[in-house]
């Protein structure tokens, strides 16, 4: 760059043009800088492996690529099978003339190829399955069926010179070709995605739907584009949707709708063929070169483009055939938007590219996930390569990755840029901490402080002593709030203080008081000491500082500090609902006594169970009292009515100071739980209570209190004359029990007809009758009189009835009674101890006739007439010389129980009765059981032990 001339001393003009010129270098120097700012998308490399010695004494072709391997197809009409870093592992020698095309299945399992010896060939990789077809023309596009593996059908579409574009599939009898279409000279490329077919001929491009069986669209030729034979036409399906179409100099986009009659076995409804699909012209452009290749690239286009010659570069692209062997220009790789802009560019370095033309070059894409050769985006993990084929070289284009870029960046002094590409994990950690480092000081330079806190988890990461030197470098520069969300609390964990310093500079400015009770939940306790947080919020308690999150963070750290009453404190003014389960949880009962306007109004449902069983420790005297002085009179009187009327429930005589405030309170909130309140309590002034009955209008609870207050008959009037309820009235004078109240109920019912009817019905059982019938005024029209009488007899009578019944069953009862009484006075009672009842049960009937004598039996003490003094009626000695066993009868006599026995024995046999004698002493009934049936009874009585006296009188 050349420096303008000095100017002379008094040249103010020349300063100026100087300056004039400085200036217009700058900008040059921008604008060369700018140009040099663009990143490159893309970096190359040559495929290594067996292509060199294959291209050695061979030319490429074509190339095809599959998820698993490469297909490279030469002059020579041999299919090579290439891994990705271009090593061989297979070779077909399928033709005999050069391969025009390859197509993998989706699986990749199958290689179909084509050639100008007029036959498609399809290997299979794994098997040794091929399939060879003759069609006597050059073929020149060959495409298999995605799901050619999957299916037995094997079907593939293929065309050539011959204008014919066939569609083979495997039938009964063996392969099987159809015309899809013909008559519009050869066909130059064909692709197939999912269900659909794409192909070019010298007309244009066309698609075909195999699954409707119907030709989707048609879309004409670029008008001048070269003949097809000089340039081929290139198709890529970017997705189902989506094909894309360079031909010539012209890119065309096109978007195939998803046909809406479609149902969800695959087939289609019956509508006419022009409304099964609709084809959209999304994108179109044209270029300044010619295309020899296209793929997709993210939402761009990969374009590899032919550089006409010098000699042909002032020539209309639109009609000019391609460059002269030997003065091509190299081929370019071209990164553009749909739009036609250029996003990146760059030339290769091709083998011999000086005598190359346009369609000796042929662009490959790695296969989308899940499809091995048409569209869409690659899936997360795959590495969109791409592979330029030139007849003696194979080049590998790939995006750059993201050390690259980051490396790139880094040159150009982009440190956040660099950074955001760190982020995205895939940069060394060296680049971290290089990027870390240089970025994080240029923001504190630049006071970016919240931009720069942000950053240090992921520049500081593990690093503890880093942590705390830039927690105190915040504090320094009082900034600390916006890095507290950012520190560690483990993995690293840092000194107490750093944790205090932090949480104290949140509360010290009013801003940040949210963060500091969201920073004391979250952190952990066992980290910092929460007293000298303390006791910077206190002081800030009573001033207009104090904000409710300070509060409750305060709260939080009472009770990180075992301060848990006042903790609750703080609760309740915040009116937290977790403050019940707090007084239960750290049992603060005792403080509740000063906050019950604030429980109760939280919640009341809580707090009145609360209040009531706790009311040793807060009296009702209390609560009331409080709620009395609460500035929300309303609200206030709400809840002393539940609280008073729970405590009524609990204990009617807890609260019984206050029970005539609760009798207003129960008017206003509510009256239908007053009538029983006044019928339960004794502790309410009956004038007052009266008093709000009448100023409510609350009926039957002024009858209620005028009949306890002694005013009965003015109480029969409230109900006759306000309520007009005769049932009501005669329950009011039964529960009286006067008289006298019955008269004047009478008479005041005389001059009402309806209600002397009413009270003819509803005093039978309490007033007879006629007594009502006799007072009624002579020519007293009574409404349904007849009715009511015929009802009142009837009543009698049933009455009547029911109390003779009644009388039947009381004598029937006692007759039973009688009859029972009767056979449990002739039961024994047998006195003795357990070892003799033991005893008895073990010996058989025999052994225990023996008498037992034996002196260690422990004598059993009679009560009532059998102790002391009382003797045997049979061997009349006293029973407290012997130790045996004594049956007592109700008649007063005793024995013992072995005379009793013999003697029974003995008079049995004077009788002759056998069976008796072989009954055992164990069997005789000595309890009070009784039997109900008469019959039984008889049955038995054989077996009971009888009083021998009173048995021997009564025979």
């Amino acid at each position: 760059m050349q420096m303008a001339p000095i100017p002379s001393e008094n040249g103010v003009e020349g300063d100026d043009e100087r300056e004039d010129e400085e200036a217009d270098e700058e900008e040059e120097e921008e604008e060369e800088e700018e140009e040099e700012e663009e990143e490159p998308r893309l970096k190359y490399q040559r495929m290594g492996g067996s292509i060199p010695s294959l291209l050695a004494n061979d030319a490429a072709s074509c190339v095809a690529v599959a998820e698993r391997m490469i297909a490279l197809g030469t002059h020579g009409g041999t299919v090579h099978i290439l891994d990705f870093l271009g090593n061989q592992v297979k070779e077909f020698a399928a033709h005999t003339a050069a391969v025009n095309d390859l197509s993998f299945d989706t699986e990749g399992e199958y290689i179909g190829s084509c050639s100008d010896d007029g036959s498609v060939v399809i290997n299979g990789l794994f098997t040794d399955e091929r399939m060879k077809s003759d069609y006597h023309r050059p073929m020149k596009a060959i495409a298999l069926d995605p799901d050619y593996a999957k299916k037995g059908s094997r079907r593939f579409v293929a065309g050539g010179l011959a204008g014919h574009l066939y569609f083979n599939m495997k039938k009964w009898f063996g392969y099987k070709d159809q015309v899809l279409h013909s008559g519009e000279g050869p066909i130059h490329a064909v692709k197939w995605r999912t269900s659909l077919i794409a192909w070019a001929n010298d007309a244009g491009v066309k698609v075909y739907d195999s699954a409707n069986d119907q030709r989707i669209t048609y879309i004409e030729r670029p008008r001048g584009s070269p003949r097809p034979e000089l340039l081929l036409p290139h198709l890529v399906w970017q997705d189902n949707t989506l094909l894309v179409i360079g031909w010539g100099t012209s890119v065309k986009i096109a978007s195939i709708r998803t046909n809406p009659n479609k149902v969800a076995n695959g087939t289609y409804n019956h509508i006419p063929a022009f409304t099964t699909n609709q084809v959209d012209i999304v994108a179109s452009f044209q270029t300044s070169y010619y295309i020899s290749g296209i793929a997709p690239f993210g939402d761009s286009l990969v374009v590899l483009a032919y550089i006409p010659g010098e000699e042909d570069g002032e020539k209309d692209f639109s009609s000019s055939v391609p460059s002269r062997q030997g003065n091509a220009q190299r081929p370019e790789v071209r990164v553009v938007s749909w739009n036609n802009d250029e996003l990146a560019t760059d030339a290769l370095p091709v083998h011999g590219f000086e005598h190359y033309k346009a369609k000796d070059y042929s662009l490959a894409h790695a296969p989308f996930s899940g499809s091995s050769y048409a569209g869409g985006q690659w899936a997360a993990g795959d590495e969109p390569l791409y592979y330029i084929v030139s007849p003696k070289d194979v080049v590998i284009a790939k995006p750059r990755d993201a050390e690259d870029h980051i490396s790139w960046l880094l040159q150009h002094g982009w440190h956040e840029k660099a950074l955001a590409a760190v982020e995205a994990g895939q940069g060394r950690s060296e680049l971290v901490d290089e990027v870390g480092s240089r970025y994080l000081d240029h923001l504190i330079v630049e006071r970016k402080y919240a931009e720069a806190a942000s950053l240090c988890p992921k520049l500081l990461r593990g690093s503890a002593s880093a942590w705390e030197r830039w927690v105190f470098h915040f504090a320094h520069l009082r900034q600390l709030p916006v890095l507290v969300p950012y520190i560690p609390t483990e993995n690293p964990r840092l000194r107490d203080t750093a944790y205090e310093v932090a949480l104290v500079a949140l509360a010290t400015n009013p801003s940040f008081h949210h963060e500091l009770l969201s920073t004391v939940k979250s952190w952990p306790r066992a980290i910092y000491s929460s007293s000298p947080v303390i006791s910077a919020i206190e002081p800030q308690l009573n001033t207009s500082s104090m904000t409710d999150a300070l509060k409750e963070a305060l709260a939080e750290l009472y009770v990180i500090d075992g301060q848990y009453e006042k903790a609750f404190s703080l609760y309740a003014d915040l009116m937290k609902p977790v403050v019940f389960d707090f007084i239960e949880k750290h049992n603060l009962h005792e403080a509740i006594r000063e906050k019950v306007v604030q429980l109760m109004m939280l919640d009341c449902k809580r707090a009145v169970p609360l209040f009531i069983q706790n009311r040793d420790l807060i009296t009702p005297s209390d609560v009331v009292s409080q709620l009395l002085k609460a500035s929300n009179k309303s609200d206030s009187r709400h809840f002393l009515h539940l609280y008073l009327h729970s405590l009524f429930e609990v204990n009617p005589h807890a609260g019984r100071e206050f029970h005539d405030m609760q009798v207003e309170l129960y008017a206003d909130f509510d009256p239908k739980m007053l009538l029983p309140f006044l019928r339960s309590s004794q502790h309410y002034t009956l004038e007052k209570a009266y008093h709000i009955c009448v100023k409510k209008e609350l009926i039957k609870e002024q009858v209620f209190i005028l009949g306890r207050m002694g005013n009965s008959k003015q109480a029969l009037a409230a109900i006759i004359n306000n309520l007009g309820d005769i049932e009501e009235a005669v329950e009011f004078v039964s529960m009286q029990q006067d008289d006298d109240l019955w008269e004047e109920l009478i008479k005041q019912c005389l001059d009402k007809p309806e209600m002397v009817g009413v009270l003819l019905e509803h005093t039978v059982g309490n007033l007879d009758p006629l007594y009502i019938v006799n007072m009624v005024p002579n020519g007293l029209e009574i409404p349904r009189l007849r009715d009511r009488l015929v009802k009142i007899i009837t009543d009698y009578r049933t009455e009547t009835s029911l109390r003779h019944g009644c009388n039947d069953i009381l004598k029937a009862d006692c007759v039973n009674l009688l009859v029972k009484y009767y056979k449990e006075a002739r039961h024994a009672v047998f006195l003795g101890n357990e070892e003799d009842e033991a005893r008895a049960k073990k010996k058989d009937s025999k052994a225990y006739q023996e008498t037992e004598k034996s002196s260690s039996l422990r004598t059993t003490g009679v009560k009532s007439k059998t102790r002391g003094a009382a003797r045997c009626c049979i061997c009349f000695d006293p029973f407290s010389i012997r130790d045996v066993s004594v049956v007592v009868f109700f008649c007063c006599h005793s024995y013992h129980a072995s005379c009793l026995t013999d003697s029974t024995y003995t008079f049995s046999s004077k009788k002759g009765t056998k069976d008796a004698s072989s009954e055992p002493m164990s069997h005789y009934d000595y309890d009070y059981e009784y039997d109900d049936s008469d019959e039984d009874d008889d049955q038995k009585s054989a077996n009971r032990m009888r009083c021998i006296l009173c048995t021997t009188a009564a025979s």
